[in-house]
């Protein structure tokens, strides 16, 4: 085994070792929130955890201090594992990912399956077609939504669910800026997706657990083609992550494509008040 392999296995192993001493040894089945699943728009997902006796103080919903200039913290040595839009059902993956738990159309909307194989990708993204939404895209395991509304920990542990709330309807997660790093490279992609297997664990999202262990060596992140290829991933491997506001994110290749990208839409937004300023009178445009 290369030098390489050994040090990346290691610290696949070093990860998963870490959440099993977080949460220790289960002597009795998960709860009802736990599922073989990436998705969390299934009948299951909607059994709300009762939240109403636990007091939340400020040490719970952060996991270090945020570095100087960070809103957010980093969550370090996650292993992070590899997920696809249009995916098919698998062993450790058993629900295919045609739908999203906030996209019920999810691989139409993308423009089809976001073939993983290299051979076939090209400047990130399939080689067959441009996607419509952001290739460049993760999963976290956790919903905000519930069947009605949101779920009822939601206001308390979501950072910013106060000015990104948008309605019942709507998720405050969904979309939300997440930068990943390995190594001295860092990547930035939308949260489009609750996974991996659980879609409940705000303590490890929001606050300072570690990921539960599970079929994918105790995996805590989901991360697409995109993003595994910028920062040259393994399927399985370790990585660094964190919740960046928009005002963050660099431009890069995460800011080109998609329909759902916040650049994307800025840029849209901001073209249409130059032609509109640039018409005589400065008048809007006609429709």
């Amino acid at each position: 085994m290369k030098p390489g392999k050994i040090t990346h296995t290691i610290a696949v192993i070093l990860s998963s070792i870490s959440s099993l001493f977080a949460h220790g040894m289960p002597s009795k089945a998960e709860s009802p929130n736990v599922k073989a699943s990436k998705k969390s728009n299934r009948s299951s997902d909607d059994r709300l955890l009762d939240v109403g006796s636990i007091v939340f103080s400020p040490g719970q919903l952060s996991a270090s201090s945020p570095e100087p200039g960070e809103r957010y913290p980093w969550k370090k040595s996650i292993v992070t594992t590899i997920f696809w839009i249009g995916e098919k059902p698998s062993d450790n993956n058993p629900v295919p990912n045609r739908t999203s738990s906030w996209d019920r159309e999810w691989t139409k909307n993308y423009g089809g399956v976001d073939d993983p194989n290299p051979a076939n990708r090209s400047n990130y993204i399939p080689a067959k077609f441009t996607p419509r939404q952001n290739p460049f895209y993760c999963a976290l395991p956790y919903n905000d939504k519930a069947r009605e509304g949101h779920r009822p920990e939601a206001p308390r542990v979501v950072p910013w669910f106060k000015e990104a709330y948008q309605g019942p309807a709507v998720s405050t997660c969904k979309g939300r800026w997440v930068a990943i790093r390995k190594g001295n490279r860092t990547v930035y992609a939308q949260w489009e997706d609750a996974g991996p297997f659980r879609t409940d664990h705000w303590q490890y999202v929001f606050g300072n657990e570690r990921p539960k262990p599970n079929l994918n060596k105790g995996a805590g992140l989901d991360v697409s083609p995109a993003v595994r290829d910028y920062l040259g991933m393994n399927d399985t491997d370790v990585t660094d992550w964190r919740f960046v506001d928009f005002s963050e994110v660099p431009r890069g290749p995460w800011s080109t494509l998609g329909e759902n990208n916040t650049f994307v839409i800025k840029d849209r937004k901001k073209a249409v008040e130059l032609a509109e300023a640039a018409k005589p009178g400065g008048g809007p445009i006609a429709r």
